[in-house]
């Protein structure tokens, strides 16, 4: 194999399918990236056996072929490389090694052979529809923050989506909830997507998946069957195995009777959050808000650091409430309301809180209270 190509071009392409790999390893070639070069495009594969990614990069190949090559290594290499460079690289026949080439510099690195590295397949995806990659990365920013780390309950380890109704009016739905706090965001159901089945795409796919919709602007489209996920677009292809578990019924945590309604301006209400939270203990990162007509009260104390509140105007015309909250998941929320205005809506102290956006319906946000 032999080819020449653009630092920038090779620097993006390794910077996506790098993500991919693991640092730690137990299975070697899993540490590679498959390199195959034919025609006018460098191809760069990447997996971790539940996660894989395709790239194609244009390039000037001399001679086709394919090798291996340490993913976080190479990647290394050509980020510290002379911007605007052209890199040529070359394996040896043997393919015992590759040599990246610019300028002055010369590196050579060890390869494994191109047959140890696991074929990925996705097998029928029967399930296609399109997304603006804007609205995916909508759809990802809303919920991702809510997706619970606990191994145990594995099944909550990613973003639930699937085809619902509101109203009825047809939507894509995508939940998250770790138990504490759950995450809903719903758009109109693309075309195509009727039928797709109810899937929990993991962390990792998200987070990745994620990353790459920054670097585009056009169309997304997505594939799908009970088991597995790919989302296409420009010149790569990401795919990932799903959770084989049920997402649990979220829609019985919604609750549906809360009548205490109370407006606030979501930044201010965010930085005296950020604020009084600076007194409370490290661990429950608890803070109590105290409503009476008109008026929020924040306040948090902890026995080594003393107390603090501060005072907002609120709307609010109901009977006095007092609720406490995890300070990091208010912030969590309020991050995601883009409009001015946060709408919580409690029952009591002990209930469930639902928060949204005062303009925008579209996400709806459950909080457990805590005990202050």
């Amino acid at each position: 194999m032999k080819l020449t190509i653009e630092r920038a071009a090779l620097m993006k392409a390794l910077a996506h399918v790098q993500s991919v790999v693991e640092r730690r390893n137990t299975i070697p070639i899993l540490a590679n990236v498959l390199m195959e070069a034919e025609g006018s495009h460098l191809r760069l594969t990447a997996t971790d056996m539940d996660l894989a990614i395709v790239e194609a990069v244009e390039a000037k190949i001399a001679k086709p072929g394919t090798t291996t090559a340490p993913a976080h290594t190479l990647y290394d290499i050509v980020r510290k490389l002379p911007e605007g460079s052209e890199i040529e690289i070359d394996s040896a026949d043997s393919g015992a090694q590759i040599t990246i080439r610019t300028g002055r510099s010369k590196f050579s690195l060890a390869t494994l052979p191109k047959d140890e590295f696991p074929l990925t397949s996705d097998g029928d995806l029967p399930v296609t529809f399109d997304l603006p990659a804007p609205e995916l990365r909508t759809i990802v920013d809303r919920t991702k923050f809510a997706i619970s780390t606990e191994e145990t309950r594995y099944y909550l380890n990613g973003i639930y989506l699937h085809a619902a109704e509101t109203d009825g009016v047809k939507v894509l739905r995508a939940v998250a909830t770790d138990g504490h706090r759950l995450a809903r965001f719903e758009m109109a159901l693309p075309e195509g997507a009727a039928a797709m089945p109810g899937v929990i795409v993991p962390r990792k796919m998200v987070n990745e998946l994620r990353k790459l919709a920054d670097d585009t602007s056009g169309v997304v489209t997505l594939s799908l069957s009970p088991t597995r996920i790919r989302l296409a677009f420009d010149n790569l292809v990401l795919s990932s195995k799903l959770i084989d578990g049920t997402f649990p019924d979220y829609e019985r945590v919604i609750p549906s009777g809360n009548d205490k309604i109370m407006e606030v301006a979501c930044r201010d209400f965010a930085q005296a959050v950020d604020r009084v939270a600076t007194i409370a203990t490290e661990k429950s990162r608890a803070v109590k808000l105290s409503l009476t007509p008109r008026t929020l009260t924040l306040s948090a104390s902890s026995t080594e650091n003393g107390m603090a509140t501060e005072e907002l105007e609120a709307l609010y015309d109901k009977d006095p409430i007092e609720i406490g909250f995890n300070a990091r998941y208010l912030l969590d929320i309020a991050q995601q309301i883009e409009g001015d205005r946060a709408q919580f809506s409690m029952a009591d102290a002990a209930s469930p809180t639902i928060v949204r956006d005062a303009a925008d319906a579209s996400a709806l946000y459950v909080l457990m209270p805590m005990r202050v």
